[in-house]
């Protein structure tokens, strides 16, 4: 596969910021209940930033474990059959387009793809319930992990693109990156920070947010590159 395929980290770096109001709707309400379980009073926000940053180191590695998972898988077999190539850039762009329109709220049908992920996470889920209330950045961390498994159509159109990178450090890294997007709205969700959850209520942040992924995807799809050259 050509340089060109390849997702820079900085755009995995935006789609993470610019898909951060579904990351407020699919993992907020846990970033806001780590603040919750502690008691107001000296050192709060101190063991509170503590925890928000286990939580999501947590969350960050375990999309760079998937990553590294699937980059395993498609770089041997991309070696073999070139064709892969471009089955796996049609699949990221498709996907990053149905979250675009996801978010633009035009079209919903990102939600037939996240259900591929709920058989794996019916079984998560009740360790992810164990853990509860947290008390300690440990439990913070192991939660973490374990809810970067949640069915999100946002993680899967990045994972696609992940694919493409040429090692598995670099698809590793590429979430990393789009982890690090999602951070300030995680953050915010944790801190309450009312300005970052307005962004899920603003129709105009929602549909130009949902405008860019839709032209990210369009920019992956394997016609658009041709058409390019």
């Amino acid at each position: 596969m050509s340089p060109e395929l390849y997702l820079s980290y900085p755009s995995a770096f935006l789609i993470g910021l610019l898909g951060s109001t579904h990351c407020i709707a699919m993992c907020g309400g846990i970033s806001a209940s780590l603040s919750m379980a502690l008691p107001v009073g000296k050192g709060f926000r101190t063991r509170q930033t503590m925890l928000l940053l286990a939580y999501n180191f947590g969350r960050i590695s375990s999309y760079a474990l998937i990553a590294a998972l699937i980059a395993l898988l498609s770089t041997t077999a991309a070696d073999r059959w070139a064709e892969l190539g471009l089955a796996l850039r049609s699949i990221a762009g498709l996907l990053l387009i149905f979250m675009g329109l996801s978010m633009g709220q035009w079209w919903q049908g990102i939600r037939y793809v996240e259900r591929v992920g709920a058989p794996l996470w019916k079984r998560l889920s009740p360790l992810a319930g164990r853990l509860l209330p947290i008390n300690h950045a440990g439990q913070a961390l192991a939660l973490g992990a374990l809810w970067g498994w949640l069915p999100c159509g946002l993680v899967y159109s990045t994972l696609g693109w992940a694919a493409l990178q040429p090692t598995v450090g670099s698809a590793a890294l590429t979430m990393v990156f789009f982890g690090l997007g999602t951070l300030p709205s995680m953050l915010g969700a944790g801190y309450a920070a009312t300005w970052i959850s307005g962004l899920k209520r603003n129709p105009a942040f929602r549909k130009f947010a949902g405008a860019l992924l839709v032209l990210f995807g369009l920019w992956t799809l394997p016609l658009m590159a041709l058409i390019g050259h």
